[in-house]
This record gives structure tokens, C-alpha cells and sequence, in this order.
């Protein structure tokens, strides 16, 4: 199934597997695709999955309680569909975390139906202030 080349016939894309950054062209004919300009496999597998269904890893922060640490950075704890990042934006901006969590700890389950979970990324609520006494 081809669902970003439905109207167009020849796009571009950089891969961004590894740092040489092919660009590849890929045409797609009578439904069948033609991946050229990869130098890797690792580059022909990536331009057909962002032509069939495209992937992101998405990150972010969200709100807080806490005075001192307002926004805690968060991540998806696995790749998620392109199109559901507006429906996952949408989602966490109505999260507000009241507990002190760290890394790897879930923020929210299953966000926006995609069977990922969102994670904190940092452990800033979990690190404690020492003041010096004076």
C-alpha cells in the first residue's frame, strides 16, 4: 500500500539512518516503487517506510506542579505513526504531573491510541537542592 505517493510520482527524501545522508529519490509507477540513490540498505528501508507509513520519535515536556521545574521533558518510549503527533500534542497538553518521577517512568499510557507510552526523560523532579547553610 503507497500512501504518501498517492498524488505525487517522484518525491525526495534525506535519509537520516546514519550520518552520510543520502538523498533518495523515489519514484513510484503504476504502484510500484523505485528506491534509488541509498548507499546502504539501511537507506532503501527507510525511504519505503516513510513512503508507506511514516514514523517519529516524538519529544516534548509537559506541565508541572512544581515551581522550580515548571516543564518536564517527556519522549515516546517508542516510534509512533506521523499522523498521530497532533493527536499526541493535543493529549498532552492537558497532562499536569503532580508526582516526582524520573527517567523511564511512565507520564501517560497508550497516548492518543498507539500502543506507545509517554516517559520522562530527565530526573529534575527527583534531584534534590542542597543549600548551603550559612
Amino acid at each position: 500500500m503507497i500512501t504518501n505517493m498517492d498524488q505525487k510520482q517522484n518525491i525526495k527524501i534525506n535519509c537520516i539512518v546514519c550520518p552520510v545522508g543520502c538523498r533518495i529519490s523515489v519514484n513510484n509507477t503504476e504502484n510500484v516503487l523505485a528506491i534509488s540513490g541509498n548507499k546502504c540498505i539501511k537507506g532503501f528501508d527507510f525511504a519505503k517506510a516513510e513512503i508507506e507509513a511514516p514514523i517519529r520519535a516524538y519529544s516534548t515536556t509537559v506541565r508541572t506542579i512544581f515551581s522550580e521545574h515548571p516543564v518536564l521533558p517527556v519522549k515516546t518510549n517508542k516510534d509512533v505513526p506521523k499522523e498521530k503527533i497532533i493527536d499526541i500534542i493535543r493529549e498532552l497538553s492537558g497532562i499536569i504531573i503532580t508526582n516526582r518521577i524520573g527517567i523511564g517512568e511512565k507520564v501517560v499510557s497508550n497516548i492518543a491510541g498507539t500502543g506507545c507510552d509517554i516517559i520522562a526523560s530527565s530526573n529534575i523532579l527527583k534531584e534534590q537542592k542542597y543549600v548551603k547553610a550559612v
